[in-house]
């Protein structure tokens, strides 16, 4: 089975979006997000395959969660977490990158979490799913204010599963 990550966005509420859409506007985010994926499987539901702007992400095997549709542009799609994972056993690494209700699935089997901290509470109707810090070590952590192309402050942050 490949490793499964985590990659999210998160705000102090644990806000993720509202309206399918994120809550603010982090370049930096982006660029880690594209940097850490590239070249990988990531899975996704249905709500976030339709948020992407261009539609499939571009160099990454686009997985799609849906139970009640079956076609997605440049996309594979799985009506489960398992089946999923099962076809690409091959891969070393699986990215789930939302939303919610995958995020929330996802997390008993995720060994690691790439999330990027963000430094504000927005309305949201989309939440990263609450998590025991306790189960998990923080293995890297970088900070940035807020600039031109950031307009909140932000903290990469790893975690990997405590065994």
């Amino acid at each position: 089975m490949p490793q499964l990550v985590l990659v999210a966005a998160v705000g102090k509420n644990r806000a993720i979006g509202r309206g399918g859409k994120l809550p603010w506007h982090l370049s930096g985010d982006l660029k880690r997000f594209k940097a850490l994926t590239t070249g990988h499987a990531v899975l996704m539901g249905r709500k976030t395959f339709f948020s992407l702007p261009h539609g499939a992400l571009p160099e990454r095997r686009n997985l799609v969660l849906s139970r009640t549709r079956t076609h997605f542009p440049g996309a594979e799609t799985f009506p489960s977490l398992g089946a999923a994972l099962a076809a690409v056993a091959a891969e070393d690494t699986v990215f789930a990158i939302g939303g919610e209700s995958v995020y929330r699935e996802a997390m008993p089997l995720a060994e690691t979490m790439h999330l990027t901290l963000v430094d504000d509470a927005p309305e949201a109707d989309a939440f990263f799913p609450a998590w025991d810090p306790g189960g998990w070590e923080e293995i890297f952590r970088e900070v940035h204010p807020a600039d031109a192309r950031n307009e909140k402050a932000f903290v990469f942050a790893t975690y990997r599963r405590r065994r």
